[in-house]
C-alpha cells in the first residue's frame, strides 16, 4: 500500500536561490542535515551554498514574491516541508 503524501500548495522543486540554482526541496534537506535554525546560520553554512552571491532570496524572494530562504526555513520549523 503507497504511503498517502501530504498534499502542500508549494513547488517543492521551484528554485529559491537561483544565483546557485538550489530548490525548495534541496534547501529543506540541507536545513533539516545542518539543523540550521536562523536564516544567519544558513546564509554562513557552507555546506548549503544559498544566498552569498545576490541577496535576493534572503526575504523578499527572487521574483519579489515571497519565495525565499526565510519562507523554507519556517516551512521546515513547521514541519511543513
Amino acid at each position: 500500500m503507497p504511503l498517502k503524501r501530504e498534499k502542500t500548495m508549494f513547488d517543492r522543486e521551484r528554485e529559491i536561490c537561483v544565483c546557485n540554482s538550489v530548490s525548495m526541496k534541496e534547501i529543506a534537506a540541507c536545513i533539516k542535515k545542518e539543523k540550521v535554525t536562523s536564516l544567519n546560520e544558513l546564509l554562513e553554512n557552507s555546506e548549503c551554498g544559498v544566498g552569498d552571491k545576490c541577496e535576493a532570496c534572503h526575504e523578499d524572494g527572487y521574483e519579489n514574491d515571497g519565495y525565499s530562504l526565510a519562507m523554507v526555513l519556517s516551512l521546515v520549523k513547521q514541519k511543513r516541508l
